[in-house]
């Protein structure tokens, strides 16, 4: 029920933005600046460049906002646009940065932490998920960090919902896989449980 009124309310302020109304469009503006930003800057590592396609984002839904199809979820609307944005920015910077995520000599006292997480895994896991695949990384980002459904971040991506479910589990397994020895000693990560991506 919560769900279809946080839909309901977007509808509303896209119908006024429709309109012209500033006022909507600045309460759009709000409620997803930050998860928009959260989202980008996770698919780019670049804070500027994500402040810059989260604004870009926002000043292209209202440049088209007579084209939103009230058929379809405001926010997938939205998503795809800033996921678009963000992978032509990928395409244009010819190569990926990476992190070795195994480079923590020094760090064993923190990591041996018995019953606590590490005091640097959000820290570890950020770097983990930026050295995953595009297409991995998107899906897992929407689904574990976003807490979008899978109905949703297929019709973001563009791809059958079994391609999600199957692009979602295996980032999570090559991110279990990155983060297991970092994470044995404080029992925090067994084989079966989620990552712990409220920490982040």
């Amino acid at each position: 029920m919560e769900k279809e009124t946080e839909k309901q309310r977007d509808y509303n302020l896209i119908r006024r933005v429709q309109n012209g109304d500033m006022v909507a469009f600045n309460e759009i503006v709000d409620r997803y600046k930050d998860r928009l930003m959260n989202a980008i800057y996770r698919m780019i590592q670049s804070e500027q460049e994500a402040e810059d396609i989260v604004q870009e984002t926002f000043l292209r839904v209202y440049q088209h906002r007579k084209s939103f199809d009230f058929r379809h979820c405001f926010s997938t609307w939205l998503y795809t646009i800033a996921l678009n944005l963000a992978r032509n920015e990928l395409r244009k910077r010819k190569r990926f940065k990476f992190f070795d995520i195994f480079d923590m000599q020094g760090h064993e006292n923190e990591i041996a932490v018995e019953m606590k997480l590490p005091s640097n895994l959000p820290n570890v896991l950020e770097q983990a998920i930026t050295s995953l695949p595009e297409k991995y990384k998107m899906a897992f980002i929407l689904r574990d960090v976003q807490e979008q459904p899978y109905e949703e971040v297929a019709k973001i991506m563009n791809i059958p919902l079994g391609t999600v479910k199957s692009r979602v589990n295996r980032a999570r397994a090559l991110l279990r896989e990155k983060l297991k020895p970092r994470m044995e000693e404080s029992n925090a990560l067994s084989k079966g449980t989620l990552l712990p991506v409220s920490l982040l």
